[in-house]
């Protein structure tokens, strides 16, 4: 009886609908992210468990490779940019001291050129003192004095002067009153320098300073003393 109890009713409900379990959940329990609004979702299939990365056993360094290629990097990059400043601080002094010494060779080679001129200087210079400097020969003497000079000549050695005895050569000395201190009086041969370098030493006669005569000295005035003076008119 029970069997054919149960085929009635089944004849009288019809075939039965699948069951389907919607999750409405907002959350998602397996990632635990909000859901996008949207039809309930139905049960999502499990997903693979996370793989679970063993940590570094005893004695492993936790230091990534990539970490240390990096500060050898930065070592050597270091270096090669202190090698490259060395070499550049060595390169700008030799430029400077090749500068240097073709300047010093340019004007050792001008001085040695103007040195071998200073007869002819000396000779227009008595041409003047004498009169004879005149006409186009003063004009081509002018010229060469001016030219001289722009390269750099300088003469020096004049009355009046006080004496130097790096630039002067005294070959005359006297005393006078006149004077605070050595003085250069007479000029025999004019010295030249070009820039720093003193070509000729000029010849030059020097006086010193002479304090004034004592009161009575004998040759004040030309007087004899007064006593001698006396003797003989008695004589």
């Amino acid at each position: 009886m029970t069997h054919s109890y149960d085929e009635s009713e089944n004849q009288g409900r019809g075939p039965e609908e699948p069951v389907v379990v919607r999750d409405r959940r907002r959350v998602d329990p397996q990632t635990g992210q909000v859901r996008p609004p949207g039809p309930a979702h139905a049960a999502p299939e499990p997903e693979e468990a996370p793989v679970e990365h063993a940590g570094p056993s005893l004695g492993d360094t936790i230091m990534d490779d990539a970490v240390s290629v990096v500060s050898d990097v930065e070592k050597e990059l270091s270096e090669r940019t202190a090698d490259l400043q060395r070499l550049q601080a060595e390169y700008a002094n030799y430029r400077k001291r090749v500068e240097r010494d073709r300047e010093a060779v340019v004007i050792g080679a001008k001085a040695t050129v103007v040195n071998d001129l200073l007869p002819l200087l000396d000779d227009l210079e008595r041409a003047e003192q004498h009169g004879d400097l005149t006409g186009a020969f003063k004009a081509v003497g002018d010229k060469l004095i001016s030219g001289l000079q722009r390269a750099g000549l300088e003469s020096f050695g004049s009355e009046g002067e006080p004496f130097d005895p790096s630039v002067h050569e005294a070959v005359q000395h006297s005393t006078s009153p006149d004077v605070a201190g050595p003085t250069v009086t007479v000029v025999m041969r004019r010295g030249y320098r070009f820039g720093d370098r003193v070509l000729r030493a000029a010849l030059v006669g020097v006086t010193d300073h002479e304090p004034g005569a004592a009161p009575g000295d004998p040759s004040v005035g030309g007087e004899l003393p007064l006593g001698g003076g006396v003797d003989e008119q008695q004589q």
